[in-house]
């Protein structure tokens, strides 16, 4: 049985991971920032090169998926998006690199934001990456110092674009919206209401992670995403059928951003190269399933 590690275990995307993974008949052990009791994972934080050292010296990996990073475009320490997405990988790479056997793949996950706002309708990795909020340039700098290490390390990085699912934290924008909904709440307050994003479902984007992890794709970067972007009026308007009633959607203009990526759609083109499938799962379900999660 392989040793997957998942950094960021205990978070949203790294409690499916986990799931994936086990599923395959993976041993998985998750690396995360804290712990309350046993059976949650490793604690370590990637800041420490020490600590993490240590750990990567206790685990062993046969694979690795990177998953842990500061994600919340709006957090205010925007010294706190390079200390966790570029360092704290650097710190990774290192520990792993310095194993007697190092793991077989090592997935790093960074984001679709990294593209920012680009002048074409769909976007393929051949797109240049122009950055506008702190969070993507971290992912950016932490996709060129990956990079460097491409020669001593077999590493894939990936660039999800949006999902989602039951479990993410409702300072996002769908499990907001399906939070209101869940409440019938008569209002909601949001910011621009002209975007739209390439929505999956977080059960899809795992099931992509695990598959290139299988694969012999190496320095490269991949897209992770549907292929179609659907605009946050449409999200409002499915909600509004799967709830049975109509809710009042205010605009806060302290909600609107001021760089605001109007919209992201993706090209999977060599995602379903390396793996043969896609993203799939319709949003209408993905809803269905977070509004009627407890």
């Amino acid at each position: 049985m392989k040793t997957v590690l998942v950094t960021g275990a205990a978070g949203f995307t790294g409690r499916f991971m986990t799931a994936a993974l086990e599923q395959k008949n993976y041993h998985v052990i998750g690396l995360v920032h804290s712990t309350k009791g046993p059976g949650q994972g490793l604690p370590c934080d990637l800041t420490d090169a020490v600590a993490v050292a240590e750990a990567m010296r206790e685990i062993k990996p046969d694979y690795v998926v990177h998953l842990a990073a500061l994600s919340f475009v709006g957090h205010r320490d925007s010294e706190a998006f390079y200390r966790v997405n570029l360092f704290g990988t650097l710190h990774l790479l290192e520990a792993l690199a310095a194993l007697p056997v190092p793991p077989r793949k090592v997935l790093v996950a960074s984001s679709a934001n990294v593209y920012g706002t680009p002048a074409v309708e769909v976007i393929d990795e051949s797109v240049c990456p122009a950055p506008v909020n702190h969070y993507a340039n971290s992912k950016l700098a932490m996709e060129h110092m990956v990079r460097t290490w491409f020669d001593r390390l077999p590493i894939l990085i990936t660039r999800p674009f949006n999902y989602t699912g039951p479990g993410q934290a409702p300072v996002f924008l769908v499990p907001k919206i399906v939070e209101h909904f869940r409440r019938r709440s008569p209002t909601i307050e949001l910011g621009n209401l002209d975007v739209s994003r390439d929505f999956s479902d977080v059960r899809d984007v795992v099931a992509a992670y695990a598959a290139l992890l299988e694969t012999d794709a190496v320095s490269e970067t991949v897209n992770i995403c549907r292929g179609e972007a659907t605009p946050l009026r449409g999200i409002i308007d499915i909600m509004n059928r799967l709830a049975g009633y109509e809710i009042e959607v205010k605009v806060n203009p302290a909600f609107v951003r001021s760089k605001e990526i109007s919209r992201l759609q993706g090209d999977n083109t060599r995602l379903k190269r390396l793996v043969g499938t896609v993203p799939s799962i319709p949003i209408q379900e993905t809803l269905q399933w977070m509004l009627d999660a407890s």
